[in-house]
């Protein structure tokens, strides 16, 4: 049984955890089958996670052959749910594309005066002072004419900025109207103008057309030599994080550069498989990324990178696949790290650290109790460096994942949800890590670079109205929920119900 004083912690994760699955549900139902059955993806994809921590919770331990049996039978199961999605989706469009064509043919059989005015002759009431507008009246009608009944019907033009924007109706499903409007606008005034699809203020899709000049710019050569220069200050970082773990300081003693370089070098291959799962994924997109701008660190060797799109992005599905695959890599080379550093340790490893090291970390924590048992229970535990190394991977890539801004968590939220949740959960981090650096003063200093480098949201892609389908969500759902659990400590009772840190954290 808990104590009075885990009582309100362990009830506090219960309403979270359920309240996160309700809205989720609420979230999902309108959507019918379709809807449902997504919402069971993500729960069968996080139920093995949850039912892990929930058993460690009331202080029941399972072992590692447990933990992959559930790990299996979820994938398992995912992937039916999956089947059914895809079949579910396939009748949706099918009889989206019936209401579309009996709409097309509805709007065919109006008055040909109403058309005409909408496209032609009635322009100068449309588009107000023409003169406002920089496109050039000939490439302005060029623009119109891409419209149909079938696509996009466009009722109303506006200056916007450089270019102009098209209210009016989305007459087809909006990821192939989209392509067919910007093929159609390629072919006739080729690469000098760029067509986004987003959603206006009340919600209801609209055209934006911008000349291509405003598209991202590509690296300078002095912004270049600022990432080497951010690169190189990374590598001295990491050495010296080394050295702290090792005992010593680095920068004093740079002759014991062999002592720290094992462990240096395996946070840079942490953070080198992020950077590499960012850039495997963009290629395969065909979208440009600049060079990483590495953001040294005393505490962890590095905070992780800014990477920009030196590309416009053709839709929130290659936003969230570039996005993931960072922390996908990374994490799962630092977890690897940490699972073969502690089946490694034993009495007598390299490094001795205090029990508590364990309670930082809800996933650290669990993972240790699984592989160490009652080694825990020692002031001083005995672990191999891997284990090191694969803890400060995971804390470095659980901060990149946090959904703020341009981060690669930020980026995952705009993707799936769009920006208006993504900026709400940006202003939630920063409170989160406002309320965190009165414990954590690395909390303050993450902050600070998210307020100053990674506030802003990620620019629209061509297509914002089309959201990644839902085995992205899903797995977008997972690593959110991996990353609370890096960096969220155990409670100190849960972690003396554990055995973690000895007998003095025992109620």
């Amino acid at each position: 049984m808990f104590t009075a004083s885990e009582t309100p912690v362990i009830a506090l994760i219960v309403l979270v955890a359920l309240g996160i699955l309700s809205w989720g549900f609420f979230r999902a139902k309108p959507f019918g089958k379709i809807g449902i059955l997504a919402w069971l993806q993500s729960v069968v994809l996080m139920a093995p996670w949850l039912l892990f921590f929930g058993l460690f919770a009331a202080g029941i331990y399972i072992n590692i052959a447990a933990i992959l049996l559930m790990l299996v039978l979820s994938s398992g199961l995912y992937i039916y749910l999956g089947r059914q999605l895809r079949a579910a989706g396939q009748d949706a469009i099918l009889r989206e594309k019936a209401a579309n064509m009996m709409q097309a043919n509805q709007d065919s059989q109006k008055p040909p005066k109403v058309a005409e005015s909408e496209n032609g002759k009635g322009q100068s009431e449309l588009l107000g002072i023409k003169e406002t507008i920089p496109i050039p009246d000939e490439d302005l009608k060029v623009i119109q004419g891409i419209f149909g009944i079938d696509t996009f019907f466009a009722t109303e033009t506006i200056p916007y900025q450089e270019g102009a924007i098209f209210k009016g109706n989305l007459r087809g499903e909006a990821e192939a109207t989209h392509n067919r409007l910007s093929a159609a606008l390629k072919e006739r005034l080729g690469d000098r103008y760029r067509l986004f699809m987003i959603e206006n203020p009340e919600g209801k899709p609209t055209i934006v057309v911008l000349p291509s000049t405003n598209d991202p710019k590509v690296s300078t050569t002095n912004q270049k030599i600022f990432a080497v220069i951010l690169l190189i200050a990374t590598i001295a970082t990491c050495l010296e994080t080394a050295g702290f773990f090792l005992g010593f300081d680095f920068s004093n003693n740079l002759s014991r550069i062999n002592e720290v370089l094992p462990i240096g070098a395996g946070i840079l291959a942490v953070l080198a498989a992020h950077e590499i799962g960012h850039r495997v994924i963009a290629k395969r997109h065909n979208i440009r990324l600049s060079l990483p701008y590495f953001i040294p660190a005393w505490q962890l060797g590095c905070f992780g990178a800014i990477t920009r799109f030196e590309s416009l992005l053709p839709n929130r599905k290659v936003m969230f696949d570039i996005a993931i695959a960072g922390p996908a890599a990374g994490g799962i080379v630092s977890l690897l790290m940490l699972i073969i550093g502690l089946i490694l340790s034993h009495e007598g490893s390299f490094f001795q650290v205090p029990a508590e090291f364990f309670q930082g970390s809800i996933l650290v924590g669990t993972l240790a109790k699984v592989v160490l048992g009652s080694a825990l229970q020692k002031p001083l535990v005995d672990v191999h460096p891997l284990t090191i190394i694969g803890w400060l991977g995971l804390v470095i890539t659980a901060l990149n994942t946090m959904p703020a801004g341009q981060l690669d968590g930020g980026r995952i939220v705009h993707a799936i949800y769009g920006r208006k949740i993504a900026s709400r959960a940006t202003l939630a981090t920063f409170i989160f890590l406002a309320i965190a650096a009165f414990a954590n003063p690395i909390a303050i200093y993450w902050a600070i670079i998210i307020l100053f480098l990674q506030r802003d949201l990620e620019r629209p892609s061509l297509n914002e109205i089309t959201e990644p389908d839902d085995a992205r969500a899903a797995l977008g759902l997972l690593g959110l929920f991996l990353m609370i659990t890096t960096l969220i400590p155990l409670t100190p009772g849960i972690a003396g119900r554990l055995g973690i840190g000895g007998a003095n954290n025992l109620f």
